[in-house]
């Protein structure tokens, strides 16, 4: 995901990422590390089988939800440059 480039089938295809290629790198390197950490909280759930949903589903949510608003805001300095 990380050397993604810009297309409308993959990866974080916002209106944001998809009008900008700095953008679109920006937000898919961050999105890289965040969904690699996600992996790996992920991973804990075999480990945590009490809490295994919660470890499999928030951070991945979360992660989908920042890497969206760091787009918009990314955009929105592009915008004023």
């Amino acid at each position: 995901m990380e050397n993604a480039k810009r297309n409308w089938f993959i990866g974080i295809r916002t209106p944001w990422t998809l009008s900008n290629d700095k953008v679109w790198n920006k937000t898919h390197k961050l999105g890289a590390r965040l969904y690699k950490i996600a992996g790996v909280v992920a991973f804990l759930g075999v480990f945590l089988q009490s809490f295994a949903s919660y470890l499999m589903v928030l951070p991945i949510v979360l992660a989908s939800i920042y890497c969206v608003v760091y787009s918009y805001f990314e955009y929105q300095k592009q915008v004023k440059k």
